[in-house]
């Protein structure tokens, strides 16, 4: 897997991306600067493209440190419950602040996931038998536990749907001053890719960080930041995305390794490519209508989660 193609891939599939959709464009269309198809294209497509490579990008790389931390090959956001405490961070701001702005609102998510995040590292250290297919097990019940609290108070509050229509992951509403915050992902790729050395050696175990003068917690609650902030920033703008960070780092480390500063950029690559295939294909199959991505890469992304683990069984 050279980097270089899935560049190229990137690019392909990002000029693809512009011009799908319900309103027909072409390149012609672009001279005339004054054209409804002009104003579409720079208030519309553009910033969906923008929000799709940074999204897929950051949801990747989010799970490729939890992987890398946790020293589990099934370990992300959707199996970790980090997707479920956002959820319900959010809710939680929408309930005691109800005029909340955007920022407010990500402050709780944030500190909910980071929480969630933590709670599940906890129980992650108390399991006894540390099995490759039983610990995602064990997260996926404790998002299952968090996301039936999400939905008892949500029901509750009288704002079940509008929390189901709110958090389900859709890059058909992303327009030009409504995906801004997922800026936030591009310094904390950056930060992941500086640390990234130090999460390789965080992830053989305290025992092995701390005879190599790695400040061992220190790093893993560095690493837990970025993916919290990643996962909010996320949820926030398009919903929850679930098993992109699963898949993505697996099919990565087998043709790279484990290495996480080489892998890096082959995983921010594959996964703005793996999430730009989702979108187009879910703006065709029932064209003019659309399928939102939460429900593309659900249904891809399990499918491959599935694979994996009865892979892992094989091979364990």
């Amino acid at each position: 897997m050279k980097k270089r193609y899935l560049v190229l891939a990137v690019i392909i599939l990002s000029i693809l991306s512009l011009f799908v959709g319900v309103s027909s464009i072409s390149p012609t269309d672009l001279l005339d600067f004054k054209s409804e198809q002009t104003e579409i294209f720079l208030l519309s497509r553009v910033p969906r493209l923008i929000a799709i490579i940074l999204a897929g990008a950051g949801m990747s790389i989010a799970g490729l440190i939890m992987q890398q931390l946790s020293r589990n090959k099934f370990v992300s956001p959707t199996t970790a419950g980090t997707l479920d405490a956002t959820r319900l961070g959010i809710l939680v701001s929408m309930l005691l602040f109800a005029n909340a702005s955007t920022i407010e609102k990500m402050v709780v998510a944030f500190a909910f996931a980071l929480a969630g995040t933590l709670l599940f590292m906890q129980i992650l250290d108390r399991i006894k038998f540390k099995d490759a297919i039983f610990i995602p097990l064990v997260g996926l019940m404790f998002g299952n536990i968090l996301s039936s609290v999400t939905t008892f108070f949500a029901y509750r509050a009288n704002v079940i749907q509008n929390m189901s229509a709110w958090l389900q992951g859709d890059f058909s509403m992303i327009m030009k001053g409504r995906f801004e915050l997922l800026y936030i992902s591009i310094p904390v790729i950056i930060i992941a890719y500086i640390y990234a050395n130090r999460f390789t050696v965080a992830g053989m175990g305290e025992d092995f960080s701390k005879n190599l003068g790695v400040a061992y917690k220190r790093i893993v609650n560095i690493g837990l930041v970025l993916v919290a902030l990643i996962t909010t920033t996320v949820v926030l703008t398009v919903g929850m995305i679930p098993f992109l960070g699963l898949i993505i780092p697996n099919i990565v480390s087998i043709f790279q390794g484990d290495h996480l500063q080489k892998t890096l950029p082959h995983t921010a690559l594959l996964g703005a490519a793996f999430l730009l295939i989702c979108d187009i294909l879910g703006r065709v199959i029932i064209f003019p209508y659309e399928i939102s991505i939460s429900l593309m890469v659900g249904v891809i992304g399990s499918a491959i989660f599935l694979f994996m683990l009865f892979r892992g069984k094989a091979y364990a």
